[in-house]
């Protein structure tokens, strides 16, 4: 499976899978093959018995991942409805595949834009001081539907509000993730994937069924808000991003610099 750009590693003896964005050259950035791919390991762990726990991280610890590759974005025809829209993202997340087992999130380096679909969609994040976190849409005309209704789930209106509008302009340290809830545990730069998978350990420990049922419990807290802002997600979408000209022409101008908070 590591062919596609996804590395799964199991190991029988702690229950616990890792599940590695294996595109470091390309910051772990997500093409169609992977984003297919990962949809498929979501499921199949559902009849994995042995796997009680997962962690995803990404390769490289220059970053967990950049979001979609703009080629494979570009490959990906879109109807001309706004109130249609095609991501190839939608389905990379355990919960969009129905799969309940626990998911602990090991970052390092940049996690920006299209991460969020998977942060989202973990039970909590663990960082390496190094991690920083950003979301680019809007420097480049795009709407950040998706990615914000993730975020704004697990961060104070403000912060995700700040980094979103910001675009580019400005970045969330792994520090100031964990001041505002994001990470729940920080690490020397390099070693968030142990404490992940120790975390993970300790969790596959416990009987499946009562972890599997707290996942679902906690998630069915949030559920009804997130579902009902990701229905106009789309709409906004179509509404509100830039022509594809024009976003490739925003992409080649020169920016600025960024802060870091």
């Amino acid at each position: 499976m590591s062919g596609s750009g996804i590395l799964v590693e199991r190991d029988k003896e702690t229950g616990v899978a890792v599940v590695t964005l294996d595109r470091a050259e390309k910051h772990n950035a997500i093409t169609l093959e992977m984003a297919r791919t990962l949809a498929e390991t979501w499921r199949g762990f559902r009849y994995e018995d042995g796997i009680r726990a997962i962690v995803v991280t990404g390769a490289g610890g220059r970053a967990f991942c950049t979001g979609v590759d703009r080629a494979a974005a570009t490959d990906l025809p879109q109807p001309s409805s706004p109130y249609t829209i095609d991501d190839p993202l939608l389905t990379i997340g355990p919960k969009a595949n129905d799969l309940w087992k626990p998911v602990i999130a090991a970052v390092e380096g940049m996690a920006c834009g299209g991460a969020f679909y998977l942060l989202g969609e973990a039970e909590f994040l663990i960082a390496g001081e190094d991690a920083a976190f950003f979301d680019p849409h809007t420097t480049y005309g795009m709407v950040s539907a998706f990615e914000t209704i993730h975020m704004a789930q697990r961060m104070p209106y403000g912060e995700v509000a700040r980094m979103a509008l910001m675009g580019t302009a400005e970045r969330v340290s792994a520090r100031r993730a964990y001041e505002t809830g994001l990470v729940s545990e920080l690490t020397a730069p390099g070693g968030a994937l142990a404490a992940a998978r120790e975390a993970a350990a300790v969790i596959a420990d416990c009987p499946t069924e009562a972890v599997q049922g707290t996942v679902r419990a906690l998630w069915s807290a949030r559920e009804a808000a997130r579902a009902q802002a990701l229905a106009h997600a789309p709409h906004l979408v179509t509404l509100g991003n830039l022509p594809p000209e024009r976003q490739a022409e925003r992409f080649t101008r020169r920016t600025t610099g960024y802060r870091t908070r």
